[in-house]
C-alpha cells in the first residue's frame, strides 16, 4: 500500500504564496493552494490600471496556467472561513481542508484607522477591483464636469485628492496629473482638463518616508513642478462623497483615494495569534507561528523583522523571499533535514513619479529622472508574470511615451445587470 503524501496546504496566491508553491515542486508533497480569486494580480503596477495606462489582464494571470506544470499542486477558488490549529483544518466555503503544513500568504487590506465608513467614498488600491473603479471615478469626474453648468461643482469635479505619501500616493499623483495635463488635454469642449486640481496629503512631515531626504524632497519638487499640490504634515479628519476635511479646511473634490495604510487579513483572528497593531502575525524567525511547527505566514499577514532588528516592509520582494523560505524549508523537513532561520536581503526601494521621473535605492546605487525612470520600468517588466505579459506593456508603455495616451480609458458599471428581453 503506496505511503500517503503529506498535505500542504497555502492559503493565497499572491507573491508569496505562488514562490512556496514552486519551492515545494520537487519535495514529496501534495500542495493545495486556495484563493478567492483565479488568478495572480501584480499589485505594483495596480495603479496603472487606475489611471488607465494598463488593462487589468495585463497585470493579472490565471493561477492554474502559471503552475499547469507543476502537478503535485490543485487549485481551488474559494474563501477561507477560518483555521481550526489544534486540528489541523482549514474552513472555507467549499468545504474544510486538511493539512500537515499550512502556509497563511493572504495579504493584507486597506485599513482606514478607525474610520471604515471612509472606504465608500475613499477606495484603496489592493485588487483589480479596486483598481477599476478608481478608474471609473477619475474618468467619470471629467465627464460630470463636461457636463456641469455651475461653476463650483465643476471646480470640485476637477478636484482629485489623494491620501497618502508613500510610494503609491506619489505614483497615483504623477499618474493622474499626466492623465489631467497630457492625455485628456483636447479631449473635451466645455472644460479644460488641464485645469485639474491634484492634492497629494501626508499626515508626516514628508513624503516617502521610507527613502532618503534627498529622494524624497526630489519627489515634492516633481510632482510641484507637474501641478500637484502637495500636503504635509495635514491628517485627513473627515472623509465624505463630497470631499475631505483638514485641521486647516475642507477640501471638495470629485474623486479621493486612498494610499495611506493596510491591515493584514484576519489571519490573526483564524489562529488566535499574538500580533502587531496593523494585525500582523508575530512569529518565530522561522516564520512559524508560537505554539505550531507546521503552520507558517509569510508576506504582509506577517510580523518579523531583519537582521538589524528593524520590520520587514511589505513589499514584494519581501513576500517572495519569506515564500521560498518556507517552501525550501518545507521541504528540509518532510526530507528530515533542518535550515537556518529566515534571513530579509533588503533589495531595495523604487517609485516612479510621472513620465521621465523615477527614483530608485539600490545600496550604493542611487538613481533618480530619466535613468531612475528606466530602471524602474526594466525592473517591473522583468518581474511580470509571463512573456506575453512583458511584451504588451513594453510596447504599451513605448507607445504612451510617444504619443502621450493611455489606451484603457473605459468607463464600465460597477454592477453590470442582465439584458432585458
Amino acid at each position: 500500500m503506496p505511503q500517503r503524501k503529506l498535505q500542504v496546504v497555502i492559503l493565497g496566491a499572491g507573491f508569496g504564496g505562488l514562490e512556496a508553491a514552486k519551492a515545494l515542486r520537487h519535495a514529496p508533497v501534495d500542495i493545495t493552494l486556495i484563493d478567492r480569486q483565479n488568478y495572480h494580480c501584480f499589485q505594483p503596477l495596480l495603479y496603472q490600471v487606475a489611471t488607465a495606462a494598463l488593462s487589468p489582464a495585463d497585470i493579472a494571470w490565471p493561477i492554474r496556467h502559471i503552475l499547469r506544470r507543476q502537478a503535485n499542486v490543485t487549485v481551488f477558488m474559494a474563501e477561507v472561513a477560518g483555521i481550526d490549529a489544534a486540528a489541523r483544518i482549514v474552513n472555507t466555503n467549499a468545504g474544510p481542508f486538511a493539512f500537515d503544513y499550512l502556509v497563511i500568504a493572504t495579504g493584507a487590506r486597506n485599513w482606514y484607522f478607525g474610520h471604515d465608513s471612509w472606504a465608500r467614498f475613499a477606495p484603496g488600491l489592493k485588487r483589480i477591483e479596486d483598481a477599476t473603479r478608481i478608474r471609473r471615478s477619475i474618468l467619470s469626474a471629467f465627464e460630470e464636469a463636461e457636463l456641469a453648468r455651475d461653476d463650483a461643482e465643476r471646480e470640485r469635479l476637477l478636484t482629485f485628492v489623494i491620501i497618502g505619501g508613500g510610494p503609491t500616493g506619489v505614483e497615483m499623483a504623477g499618474a493622474i496629473a499626466e492623465v489631467a495635463r497630457q492625455t485628456l488635454a483636447r479631449d473635451f469642449r466645455r472644460i479644460d482638463p488641464r485645469t485639474a486640481r491634484i492634492v497629494l496629503i501626508e499626515a508626516g512631515p514628508r513624503l516617502l518616508p521610507n527613502f532618503s531626504e534627498h529622494h524624497a524632497r526630489y519627489a515634492h519638487d516633481t510632482l510641484a513642478a507637474m501641478g500637484v499640490d502637495v500636503m504635509t504634515s495635514s491628517p485627513v479628519l473627515k472623509c465624505d462623497d463630497g470631499g475631505v476635511d483638514l485641521a486647516d479646511g475642507r477640501i471638495d473634490a470629485g474623486a479621493v483615494i486612498w494610499a495611506a495604510g493596510i491591515t493584514a487579513s484576519p489571519a490573526a483572528q483564524w489562529l488566535a495569534a499574538e500580533h502587531d497593531r496593523a494585525g500582523r502575525v508575530v512569529v518565530r524567525a522561522d516564520l512559524c507561528v508560537e505554539g505550531f511547527d507546521t503552520i507558517f505566514v509569510v508576506g504582509d499577514t506577517v510580523a518579523v523583522k531583519d537582521p538589524a532588528g528593524r520590520p520587514v516592509p511589505g513589499l514584494a520582494s519581501a513576500a517572495k523571499q519569506m515564500g521560498k523560505y518556507v517552501g525550501k524549508l518545507i521541504a528540509a523537513r518532510v526530507a528530515g533535514r533542518s535550515m537556518p532561520p529566515f534571513r530579509y536581503r533588503h533589495q531595495g526601494d523604487l517609485a516612479t513619479i510621472g513620465r521621465r521621473a523615477a527614483i530608485v535605492e539600490l545600496g550604493r546605487i542611487q538613481l533618480k529622472g530619466f535613468v531612475g525612470w528606466m530602471f524602474w520600468s526594466a525592473v517591473h517588466i522583468y518581474f511580470l508574470v509571463g512573456l506575453r505579459n512583458r511584451f504588451v506593456v513594453a510596447i504599451t508603455w513605448l507607445w504612451s511615451y510617444m504619443t502621450f495616451q493611455r489606451g484603457a480609458r473605459l468607463i464600465t458599471d460597477a454592477a453590470p445587470t442582465a439584458p432585458v428581453d
